[in-house]
């Protein structure tokens, strides 16, 4: 009979079952992905991570391609048991994991490369917990009408690629934002052929304190529904917002979810401009599914 011994981890509210394969043996089918996550009969979390070494993984043989420092792999599927190309606030909790059960080391000022299916993000520990590199992005997907149950009307969204799909909408105040009702998907016309995570923004003010730009959003999730914060969908849509406010805009943003505060930067590259994602990433408790 088989078990997996499991670890539950959380990022500003988004929160995930973290277990251990680092020969690849023990993958885990879509529905029992999905029952794990069930908020009623599993565990309960927005999705689940398999550590695993790259070596093990076609995904993560092309990670080791890219650098061969990257040893590990994040193996992360949404709650429905779908996979994900990416996952800002998992990839933290993924290395505080790694870190407390011995699997790698990250001495202070060191990087740690972890292999996910976007490609290689380097990790740094920081002063609220961990920063990821989340890489280039890219203005992607246009500017599709998108629908939300509650709000009034649709409204123009902003595409942009973090390594995984994102749509912002920027809505009219706060009272508009608490209204929508993200337990629905949001309708996004044209639809993206891979779906999108959705992201509804309102600044706060003054846009700009002391240098640093802030904003609050609710996201629904592709394969996960709403959830009380995502990382990638924090950097998209502070980019949003940054190119919707034009070129005084700052690079150094604060962004306010449901389950907290993280920190976006913008910084130059060799291959043009990146993103950094910080904060917070903890592991909540331990214990052992039966899978069958």
């Amino acid at each position: 009979m088989a078990t997996i011994h499991f670890t539950k981890g959380q990022g500003t509210g988004n929160d995930f079952v973290l277990y251990s394969d680092p020969e690849g043996r023990l993958p885990l089918t879509a529905a029992q992905i999905a029952g794990i996550c069930d908020r009623h009969f599993g565990v309960g979390a927005d999705g689940v991570i398999r550590a695993v070494r790259s070596a093990h993984l076609p995904e993560g043989e092309a990670a080791l391609a890219e650098d061969d420092g990257a040893t590990w792999f994040m193996d992360y599927y949404n709650a429905d048991g779908s996979p994900a190309e990416m996952c800002g606030n998992g990839i933290r909790v993924y290395v505080r994991y790694l870190l407390e059960t011995g699997l790698a080391e990250l001495p202070e000022g060191g990087t740690l490369a972890i292999g996910t299916r976007s490609g290689v993000r380097d990790v740094q520990r920081s002063t609220t917990g961990f920063q990821v590199d989340l890489g280039r992005w890219d203005l992607d997907g246009g500017e599709p009408l998108v629908r939300a149950k509650e709000l009034p009307i649709a409204r123009p969204g902003l595409g942009i690629d973090m390594g995984n799909p994102h749509v912002v909408v920027a809505v009219a105040d706060e009272s508009e934002l608490d209204a929508a009702d993200l337990s629905y998907i949001p309708h996004i016309e044209p639809a993206p052929e891979h779906g999108a995570n959705v992201e509804f923004v309102v600044p706060h003010e003054p846009l700009v304190k002391d240098g640093v730009g802030r904003i609050r959003m609710r996201v629904h999730e592709r394969g996960s529904g709403e959830t009380l914060s995502c990382g990638t969908g924090a950097a998209a849509a502070a980019l949003a917002v940054r190119y919707w406010a034009g070129a005084a805009a700052p690079n150094q943003w604060r962004v306010d979810v449901p389950g907290g505060t993280v920190g976006v930067r913008m910084f130059p590259t060799e291959d043009g401009e990146h993103v950094a994602l910080s904060g917070p990433a903890e592991l909540v408790f331990t214990g052992t599914l039966d899978l069958a």
